[in-house]
């Protein structure tokens, strides 16, 4: 066996992977981040200009670092987070390579993975953490006449600013929040409808005086199990002080019942009319972007990941992070990926002791704050 401790690959290097880093340094394990973009910020620069944290800044940290100096109850800019993630990269005690795309994950005889990266390099690693998120992956339904269409279809993951649909007719699909935060300020400067398959339902953003993160925090809700959140939570719901609510009551952001098909230039609605249309965002979400693992067998049919928890019941020394719902409420967010990373970490740590493979872990060292 090498005398080398063989590391641990972290894919992705966003808030997931940066939390996996940490993580595996506390467990005293060697991570090793490898980051496809130029920074390790994640998709965070890519997201809408006007996008800001649904939590606020006391409430969306990763393990180890407060988000910064400020009004801890403010809710972060898009630009904040970015600096915020920039700011903890740089403190973190881990070997982070960036512009380091990875193609393909495979078993190696007599334990552990070999990792390829889009510029050949094939690395060693005792464990893989999956961290890329599912950004890069997003999600549009197959719709009727949508080939035929001539105007613009785009997902919320490549929409910016409002500006460009000045004076055109837009349709906004989707019933959470950034469905209804994108068709929100579109609707000043367009002629926006919002498409959904139901009623657009509505949490309130605070509560006696509090937001609403508090009484998840206070509560423990925030870290309910999943199961128990599958039967709670049913249908998605949009974080709101009224703006929306009203917005929507009084005519200012229509809402529609989904349409039903795509015409040359427009939709067709349920009720059989068709209405020119200009520009469809959907708002649809995304799938997790796992396509480095289909030729290890890790994945389910549909791109899914088979795991219970976030690890993998199908090969030892591999975990996830970054999915939605993946132990609780908060586990694909800045405030909750940290308890998910620990959970995961700790379960490939003790797998790669049981396994014999004790010369891979290494000695412990600090974590910087």
């Amino acid at each position: 066996m090498s005398a080398s401790p063989e590391p641990v690959i972290i894919v992705g290097g966003g808030q997931s992977g940066l939390a996996a880093a940490r993580a595996a340094l506390s467990a005293r394990l060697r991570p090793v981040v490898l980051e496809a973009g130029e920074e390790s910020v994640g998709s965070w620069p890519d997201y809408y200009d006007s996008l800001t944290l649904f939590s606020p800044a006391r409430y969306s940290a990763l393990p180890g670092r407060a988000f910064d100096e400020g009004d801890p109850d403010r809710y972060p800019t898009r630009g904040e987070v970015v600096s915020y993630l920039r700011r903890y990269a740089r403190h973190l005690d881990a070997d982070v390579r960036t512009g380091v795309g990875v193609t393909a994950v495979r078993q190696r005889r007599g334990g552990g993975y070999l990792v390829h990266t889009r510029a050949g390099d094939e690395i060693a690693a005792a464990g893989v953490v999956a961290a890329s998120g599912s950004f890069g992956n997003p999600h549009l339904p197959e719709l009727p006449g949508r080939v035929e269409y001539t105007g613009e279809v785009r997902h919320v993951a490549r929409y910016r600013r409002p500006e460009p649909y000045a004076g055109k007719r837009v349709v906004v699909v989707g019933a959470g929040n950034s469905a209804v935060q994108v068709a929100h300020e579109l609707a000043p400067l367009a002629r926006v409808t919002l498409a959904t398959r139901a009623p657009v339902r509505f949490v309130p953003q605070r509560i006696r005086g509090r937001d609403l993160h508090h009484w998840l925090h206070v509560t423990g809700a925030d870290r309910l199990p999943r199961p128990v959140l599958t039967r709670l939570i049913r249908h998605a719901a949009v974080l709101d002080t009224g703006v929306y609510r009203d917005a929507i009551a009084s005519g200012l952001l229509p809402r529609r019942d989904m349409f039903t098909a795509f015409t040359p230039d427009g939709v067709r609605w349920p009720d059989g009319t068709s209405e020119p249309v200009d520009a469809v965002i959907f708002a649809t979400g995304y799938r997790p972007n796992l396509g480095y693992l289909a030729t290890l067998g890790a994945l389910a049919p549909d791109g899914t990941p088979r795991q219970i928890s976030g690890v993998s019941t199908t090969h030892p020394g591999l975990v996830y992070l970054g999915l939605e719902f993946q132990r609780s409420f908060s586990s694909n967010t800045l405030r909750g990926v940290g308890r998910d990373a620990a959970y995961v970490v700790a379960a490939m740590a003790e797998g790669l002791r049981g396994a014999g493979l004790g010369p891979w872990l290494r000695r412990r060292r600090p974590v910087r704050r």
